[in-house]
């Protein structure tokens, strides 16, 4: 299309980032969670490290509670889901009412799950399922590629900035930023919302099929700036 403003595509490209950090931030948090049980009631401290945070929880539950539900938070699910929402309401016409739908869904369910004596595994699935269904809308009524693109290119970005920060194996980050590099060259040249090529070089040259071990501060310098304009 290659007609798409700086600002439309800042809106689909924070969609794809928040839709997917709902779902990367739940999933960490559950192994997290498992981890807690387990072993060293503390391990959420490592976490919080993770995003230069320091402990003012005292306790793993105040800290769960907090970045599931608390919509002042800006690392927490709630946070995120409503981010998602703002960009998506806007934006309707082209992802289709049925994928903004899912969203509203998603806020529901969470709402709903506040108060739920299940685990936060059980708990929690109902969120993910529904957030399947919101990608499934964007693969199905998004017709037009390069709007498509642009959603999917946030969504690698925040999946690829979450496992730099939370230390996910060499293997997935590598995969992800293939796929990451894949939908970049798809995005058409003449269109006002591209990526920064020098940052994208920089990425390339850390990660480069070894992963980005002893220079994760570089590569997520780097992936902030990608869409600088």
């Amino acid at each position: 299309m290659g007609t798409i403003s700086l600002e439309h595509g800042d809106r689909l490209y924070w969609l794809g980032r928040y839709a997917e950090r709902v779902f990367t931030t739940l999933k960490s948090l559950e192994r997290l969670y498992d981890k807690v049980i387990d072993r060293d009631p503390s391990h959420y401290i490592k976490y919080l490290e993770c995003f230069g945070l320091t402990d003012i929880f005292g306790d793993c539950d105040s800290f769960m509670h907090d970045f599931i539900y608390d919509k002042n938070n800006s690392y927490s699910v709630a946070y995120s889901l409503e981010r998602a929402y703002d960009n998506g309401i806007v934006l309707r016409e082209e992802i289709s009412t049925e994928a903004l739908s899912f969203i509203q869904i998603a806020m529901d369910k969470l709402d709903s799950s506040h108060n739920s004596d299940k685990s936060l595994c059980v708990s929690m699935l109902p969120i993910e399922d529904t957030l399947f269904g919101f990608w499934g809308c964007i693969h199905d009524y998004v017709y037009d590629e390069e709007i498509k693109d642009i959603i999917l290119c946030g969504k690698s970005v925040e999946r690829l900035e979450l496992y730099i920060r939370l230390k996910y194996r060499t293997e997935l980050i590598n995969l992800e930023f293939e796929r990451l590099c894949d939908i970049l060259r798809r995005i058409p040249k003449n269109t006002p919302y591209r990526y920064n090529t020098e940052q994208l070089s920089i990425l390339v040259e850390i990660i480069g099929g070894v992963g980005c071990k002893g220079k994760e501060s570089e590569a997520l310098s780097a992936l902030a700036r990608l869409f600088e304009h």
